[in-house]
Parts: structure tokens; C-alpha cells; sequence
């Protein structure tokens, strides 16, 4: 079957947008993370959450502005390629693919460790099965994909209201005192773990060639997504903290498990992980339409081998690049399965991605006026740059930060940048 077309399919409706930010910021981190941001900052981890969300506040104000602007596929790559420089655009999304490929290979573990809780399964040949899974997911078109972030992000509501209302007469108010008992010095320290909360609610940009009306659905969108999750997140922490107390979250490894048994009991378990497997496979869903539409982009610009750029006649999508995907996270599964490492492999990326798509923004703003003007979603220019500016500020603090937690994951993405950089010199060299 050979490919006939270059265009992909519109199927991407408001409300997948917001499922699709939602659903890839909603992931395994709210089942974990809450306990040691408790144990750094008690009751004033809520307090943090408000925090950790302002800087990706900033950031989604920018993604919202350009996506209104110039809404194309593969959007972090494509803007930084095009508003930066051809290598920033390449070099950015070529980091990225080891953070993709991580992520799908955090998500896929941490869903199959939570899966053994009730069902004892062989680890890497289940991760394999949900390769597979997704990967048909996408394969058979846009709209499929999106319908089933959908619908895995309603259940995912449903699972997280059913644990609020029926934890909250089992609430007591003295576990939130004292509310900083390590001072705003403790609040703060929870926030670098806790900003992971909010990442990936941009996530519907990097399909922008495929969202009905882009240039409107994208910034509302990314900002129901954020508001949305900061309302998800402090209504779940809530309960967990008042029923459990500030010491017992702090030491718990499951926590939303340990602060439903109580008034949950033997249901607890089931629905706990239900919760939990729903949430990775709406992330992995997410991260299989973004991966495969930044490789598209790549290809398309000429930086990848244009195998990847072709889009599937009759599905309208980029089908090469989804088995490539496939490909890559199996051969991941030979890897050490090191969350922490993984982890900061996933985020030093992304983080560089956000400076790179708030710096695109200010060359927008300053030497293309004919596309600011065209944005269905704007500040003034000068509030444009500023806020563009203080979200590539963020970015870059927050990157560095995470040096002091684990210094490897640095390495060997430096080591990967320098393969990224031989391999677009002597292509560059070839196309001269």
C-alpha cells in the first residue's frame, strides 16, 4: 500500500483538546508525588500545588497565543525552527525523543505495577501488550484516538469525584494544622516535585494541523485543561491529607490507596487501581498522538528520513511514524527500569521545549506582526513578551534544578545531543 497523501485529517473537537491536556498532565504523578511534597511541606503542600501550577500558567498563556496564531502539527519543533533557528527546532525534538520514549516507558511500568496489585502479571511482556494497544489506538485515525482520550479522561473524572465525595464526611480539619509546620522554606521545597503535575497541558498544540478550528479550540482548550487540574488535584489531595493526616500521606508509597482504604475498605483496592490505570493509559494515549506528530514534522521539514512524514491513505495518519514508535519503546524495554532517572529524562527536555516555544513567541510578537495579528488569542505585544519571557525564565530555572537530584540523566542526554548534532551536520552538509 503506498501512501498518496501529506495532509492529516481534521478529528479533533474542543472537547478532545481538553481531554488531551488534561489527560496527559493527569497522569501517574497525582498517585505518588502527593507523599514526599507532604513530607516536605505538611498541610502547605496544597498550598504548593497553587504554586507549582503559576509558572505553567505562564507558560500555557504562551502556548495558548501561539497555537491561536499558528496552529500546525508537531508545534514545539515547527515554531522553534522556524522563529529561533532550523538546529534549536531539531536539536529540541531530537532530546525529545528519549524523553517520549521514557515517558512511555515510566507510564507503561508504573500501569503495570499498579495492574499486579490485583492481577500478578509477567512485567515487560504486559508493558509490550500496551505498546500495542495504543499503537492500534492511533493507527486507525485521529478521531479513534481522540474519542478514547475522551472517554478514558470521563472515567478518570468519575473515579477521582467518587473518591472526594464519598472521603469527605471522613475529612478531620486538625490534619491540616499546623498548615507550614517547615515554614514557606518547606512549601517551596515541594514545589520542583509537584510542577510535574501540570506537564503535557499543551499537549493538543503538537497536533494543531488536526484540530477543527485551531486557531480558537487550542487556547481554550489548554486553559479549561489547567484550570481543570488544579481543581482535580486539590480536591483529591484534600482528602487524601484530611483523611490520613500530614505524617501518615508523608510515609505512605500508595497514597491514594492508604487514604481510601478507610472508608473505603475491600473496594478501595480495585478502584484505586482502576483509577490509576486509566489515568497512565489516557498519558500514554496522549504521548503516542504527540511523538508520532513531532517525528511527522521532523520528516517533513527534512531533518528525519521522509519515510516518517508519509500519512496513511486511508486513515490519514502518520502510520510510519507511529510503528517507529513502537519500535523504540519495545527496544526500551531492554533498558534498566530506573524511575528516577527516567523521570528527569522525560522532564529536562520538555522543560527545554517550553523555553524554546516561549522564546519562539517574542520573535512572533517582534518581527512577524502579520501572524500576532492573525491570533484568535492575544495579550498586547508588550505583555506578550514579558509573559514569554518569564515562562522561558522558569523553564530553564526549573531544568537546572534538577541537577542536584540526579546528574546522569544529564549525561547521557548530552551524550544524545552530540549524536543529534553529527547526525544534522552531515545531513545539512548533504543538503547544501
Amino acid at each position: 500500500m503506498t501512501d498518496t497523501t501529506q495532509q492529516l485529517q481534521k478529528g479533533v473537537n474542543l472537547t478532545a483538546v481538553v481531554a488531551l491536556g488534561l489527560g496527559t498532565a493527569v497522569g501517574v504523578a497525582i498517585f505518588s508525588v502527593i507523599a514526599p511534597a507532604t513530607a516536605l511541606a505538611g498541610p502547605g503542600m496544597l498550598l504548593a500545588v497553587l504554586v507549582a501550577a503559576a509558572p505553567m500558567f505562564v507558560i500555557a498563556v504562551t502556548y495558548a497565543f501561539m497555537g491561536s496564531a499558528l496552529p500546525t502539527s508537531g508545534a514545539s519543533f515547527e515554531w522553534s525552527r522556524r522563529f529561533i533557528h532550523p538546529f534549536v527546532g531539531f536539536l529540541i525534538a531530537w532530546l525529545r525523543i528519549v524523553s517520549n520514549v521514557g515517558a512511555i516507558l515510566v507510564l507503561a511500568l508504573v500501569a503495570v505495577r499498579y495492574l499486579s496489585m490485583v492481577v500478578p502479571l509477567p512485567t515487560k511482556p504486559t508493558m509490550f501488550a500496551g505498546f500495542v494497544l495504543f499503537f492500534l489506538a492511533n493507527y486507525f485515525g485521529v478521531a479513534l484516538a481522540a474519542r478514547l482520550q475522551v472517554i478514558l479522561m470521563g472515567a478518570l473524572v468519575v473515579l477521582f469525584f467518587v473518591f472526594a465525595a464519598w472521603g469527605a464526611p471522613h475529612i478531620e480539619p486538625a490534619h491540616f494544622e499546623p498548615l507550614l509546620p517547615q515554614g514557606t522554606a518547606g512549601m517551596l521545597a515541594a514545589v520542583p516535585l509537584l510542577i510535574g503535575l501540570f506537564f503535557g497541558i499543551e499537549a493538543a498544540t503538537e497536533i494543531g494541523d488536526e484540530v477543527k478550528d485551531g486557531r480558537k479550540a487550542i487556547p481554550l482548550g489548554i486553559a479549561l485543561s489547567i484550570g481543570s487540574a488544579v481543581v482535580l488535584y486539590l480536591m483529591v489531595a484534600v482528602v487524601a491529607l484530611g483523611v490520613l493526616g500530614a505524617d501518615a500521606l508523608a510515609a505512605s508509597e500508595t497514597p491514594l490507596l492508604d487514604a481510601a482504604q478507610p472508608f473505603m475498605g475491600p473496594i478501595a483496592k480495585p478502584l484505586i487501581v482502576t483509577a490509576a490505570v486509566v489515568a497512565i493509559g489516557k498519558s500514554l494515549n496522549s504521548l503516542y498522538l504527540g511523538f508520532s506528530r513531532s517525528l511527522f514534522a521532523m520528516a517533513r521539514a527534512g531533518m528525519l528520513p521522509t519515510a516518517l512524514a508519509r500519512v496513511h491513505p486511508k486513515y490519514g495518519t502518520p502510520h510510519i511514524a507511529l510503528w517507529t514508535i513502537l519500535g523504540g519503546a519495545t527496544l526500551g524495554l531492554l533498558a534498566p527500569m530506573n524511575l528516577t532517572s527516567l523521570f528527569l529524562a522525560v522532564n529536562i527536555p520538555t522543560l527545554l521545549k517550553y523555553a524554546a516555544t516561549s522564546l519562539s513567541a517574542v520573535v512572533v510578537v517582534r518581527k512577524h506582526p502579520e501572524i500576532y495579528a492573525a491570533a484568535r488569542f492575544k495579550l498586547s505585544p508588550r505583555a506578550t513578551i514579558g509573559w514569554a519571557y518569564a515562562g522561558a525564565a522558569a523553564a530553564l530555572i526549573i531544568a537546572v534544578l534538577g541537577f542536584q537530584a540526579d546528574w546522569m540523566p544529564y549525561a547521557a542526554l548530552g551524550v544524545w545531543a552530540l549524536i543529534g548534532i553529527a547526525y544534522y551536520m552531515a545531513t545539512h552538509r548533504k543538503s547544501a
